[in-house]
């Protein structure tokens, strides 16, 4: 960098901790090439000869069940790896991500780990290419847990559930059962894992010989709050016997809504939800839901970010199954259910 800013290493490192007013010219060509370079200054470097040792997980909510499930997961692997663990929130922010990622390579963060959708411009998947990038060339790790790759080619690496075919699998329990308006409550359309669970749902409509409703499919932000408002629309506007939820949160926003329209949970509506938090066993009636290994999901994104060996590539992807957890939200329609017959 000093040799790219035309100054010694001694006057690049005065200008970059603060302790030297340099004329404007050489702070100009020294600012210059750290923005080149993608230069990341390592504040641990500062006091320190020794690697940090941390791990840096990085989710939309600190508050959200399944997030911090994940981040058990994480955190159980790098106290195994002899690593210290940092959980950081983004509030869904695009900015505060970059804002967090930028903050933890300064801090010399081993790893980086994404967790959770993010509503991904191209600025923003650049961005984060470029933070990958420079990442690698330090000998650190970006991961995205529970979320998708969907910029160009970068040294990231990739821990995911198969969303699509557990949507596919919880949408067919509620269609074997008998429904055929059945109903999605969807996550934000510009999540990536938002739109595997509503392929899945629509790919299980036609194998069934349905054709998809854009009417039965309403949009939440996952929050039970959001969730009940959503349902209370669905209920009120369509004919839906069964609602098949993006997340367990909106399916307990759900069967909240349903109560409070009069309708009882399973024998005039069916529910079905998506992760298998553990509220999931305590709601009335206990919710039928798609098992996602979530503690797995962060032990695996932990250990491909700090397990790495010479021959690995660039890139690599892991994906965990799922399969759908029966309780007792779900029963045949109203009409067809002659015989009480509870979960099926």
């Amino acid at each position: 960098m000093a040799s790219r800013a035309g100054v010694s290493v001694a006057t690049v490192s005065r200008i970059l901790s603060g302790a030297y007013t340099a004329p404007p010219a050489t702070h100009e060509r020294v600012m210059e090439a750290v923005h080149d370079l993608d230069y990341v200054v390592n504040a641990n470097a500062r006091s320190l000869t020794t690697a940090s040792g941390m791990v840096a997980m990085v989710v939309n909510d600190i508050t959200s069940p399944f997030f911090m499930n994940v981040a058990s997961g994480v955190e159980e692997q790098a106290v195994a790896d002899g690593r210290v663990c940092l959980v950081c929130s983004t509030q869904g922010v695009p900015e505060r991500e970059l804002s967090v990622i930028n903050l933890m390579r300064q801090r010399g963060a081993e790893a980086i780990i994404l967790v959770g959708g993010m509503a991904e411009t191209e600025e923003h998947l650049a961005q984060l290419t470029a933070a990958a990038e420079g990442m690698d060339r330090a000998g650190a790790r970006l991961v995205l847990c529970g979320r998708t790759w969907r910029g160009a080619k970068a040294p990231v690496d990739v821990v995911e559930c198969d969303m699509e075919s557990g949507a596919f699998a919880a949408t067919s329990h509620l269609l074997s059962a008998g429904h055929t308006r059945v109903a999605h409550l969807a996550g934000p359309h510009e999540f990536s894992v938002a739109g595997q669970r509503l392929e899945g749902y629509e790919r299980a409509l036609r194998a069934h010989g349905i054709q998809p409703d854009p009417a039965l499919v309403a949009e939440s932000d996952m929050t039970r709050e959001s969730g009940y408002e959503a349902a209370c629309r669905l209920l009120t506007d369509t004919d839906a016997t069964a609602i098949f939820c993006a997340n367990d949160m909106s399916a307990a926003g759900t069967i909240a809504a349903a109560r409070d329209l009069g309708r009882s949970v399973p024998d005039d509506l069916s529910v079905v939800g998506f992760d298998d938090i553990p509220l999931a066993e305590d709601l009335y009636p206990r919710l039928t839901t798609v098992h996602v290994p979530q503690q797995e999901l962060g032990r695996s994104a932990t250990r491909l970010a700090l397990h790495r060996r010479p021959t690995d590539p660039p890139s690599r992807r892991v994906v965990l199954g799922s399969h759908v957890v029966v309780r007792q939200s779900v029963a045949p329609p109203a009409r067809l259910n002659t015989v009480g017959r509870a979960d099926s």
